[in-house]
């Protein structure tokens, strides 16, 4: 596993005296634009229904690829238009153009999640109202938004690599906030899999093994940040309790039948995992061992990330359940429109809930996961460690 020391020999570049360039933040923008726009318009579903295409919902998921749009376009035109030295000097060829990598692969996505547009909103016509996040559509639009992620994320990462002093610092902090919101789409996108009313069952925890501590421990290497991960768990956190207290402030009702529970004001996410425990602890770990071998450290981590997140999140589920989680902060009382009085989510029961060896198989499944989440993050962070393209 390599260091977390920065390397010094570095292409000698101005960076002391240089601010963000603008298609940066322009980038950094558009990930938090479909950020909050993707819970928006989920909550827009579970309070509303789905009433138009145009909801402001959907308009901030989808300036998500306009934004990646204009800023990797205006790369695109100055490096092989205007010719500008250091967009030239920080580029790789592609179908006979020039642009850094992370601008290929995030026009790319910009153009995949505008292309879901027209097809999400044939697939409602066609089906109506869908409660699932994972449908094709949805499928095509993910893929384009991940794309966009990870393309933000290797411009960001290449400048860096490339800088020194106040703007490496900067730009260092633009990473992990990037990584924040990437682990909030992570999360998003494994809503219908850890649910407060999941958590009993090994299901949920292996929904997690796949890709968390992947984002975790790729973010720990690119970055050089030795709490890389904790401050990402806590981007997420925070985030998501900022849904919960902002949204039910503002009103809504259904517009679609059949209207199983009153709904007066938009309904919030549910109360976020307790991953900044699991996500502290892989970032003492790897400290300590980053001089071990890739797979060594990739063994140890899974089981310390599922074990300390089961430490955890199996007792805070038992009180979500309760009374007492019934309050603005933690936010179970909130229902969707359509939610049955029968239904475990309104009756605060488990669903499925599993002990003893059918439990520990499911868990120790996903330590394995887990394990090869972080091998697969970690090579994929060394490689991000020599991005300068």
């Amino acid at each position: 596993m390599a260091t977390v020391s920065v390397a010094s020999n570095k292409p000698h570049v101005h960076a002391q005296t240089r601010r963000i360039p603008w298609y940066l933040w322009c980038v950094t923008v558009a990930v938090t634009s479909v950020a909050i726009g993707a819970h928006w318009d989920v909550s827009w579903h579970r309070s509303i229904g789905r009433d138009s295409f145009w909801t402001p919902a959907h308009i901030a998921i989808y300036a998500c690829g306009v934004l990646a749009g204009i800023a990797c376009g205006y790369l695109v035109f100055a490096t092989n238009i205007l010719r500008k030295p250091e967009f030239v000097a920080s580029s790789v060829q592609v179908f006979g153009l020039r642009a850094p990598l992370g601008a290929f692969l995030a026009a790319w996505g910009g153009i995949a999640m505008l292309t879901s547009a027209p097809f999400d909103n044939w697939w409602h016509n066609a089906y109506g109202l869908d409660v699932k996040i994972i449908s094709p559509p949805h499928v095509v639009l993910t893929i384009g938004i991940f794309a966009i992620c990870l393309g933000s994320l290797i411009l960001l990462i290449g400048l860096m690599n490339r800088s020194e002093g106040r703007q490496h610092m900067q730009l260092q902090w633009m990473i992990l906030y990037i990584g924040g919101m990437m682990l909030i789409l992570n999360m998003f996108f494994r809503m219908e899999y850890s649910w407060d009313i999941y958590l009993h069952n090994s299901v949920a925890y292996k929904a997690m093994a796949l890709g968390v501590p992947l984002y975790l421990a790729m973010l720990w290497q690119a970055s050089r940040f030795r709490f890389a991960s904790t401050v990402e768990a806590a981007i997420y956190t925070l985030f998501v309790i900022g849904l919960i207290l902002i949204l039910p402030l503002f009103p809504a009702s259904p517009r679609l039948g059949p209207v199983l529970h009153p709904v007066t004001q938009f309904i919030p996410p549910k109360f976020p995992i307790l991953l900044i425990v699991p996500a502290f602890a892989l970032d003492l770990l790897w400290w300590r061992t980053r001089q071990w071998n890739a797979w060594l450290v990739a063994l140890v981590s899974g089981p310390v990330f599922i074990l300390t997140l089961l430490a955890v999140q199996w007792p805070f589920a038992n009180f979500l359940m309760s009374k007492a989680a019934e309050n603005r902060f933690l936010g179970t009382g909130y229902f969707q429109y359509f939610e049955p009085s029968t239904s475990p989510d309104v009756l605060r029961v488990f669903v499925h809930p599993q002990h003893g060896l059918q439990l520990w198989i499911g868990l120790l499944l996903a330590m394995f996961y887990a394990s090869v989440c972080v091998f697969l993050g970690q090579k994929l962070g060394g490689w991000m460690r020599e991005v300068k393209r």
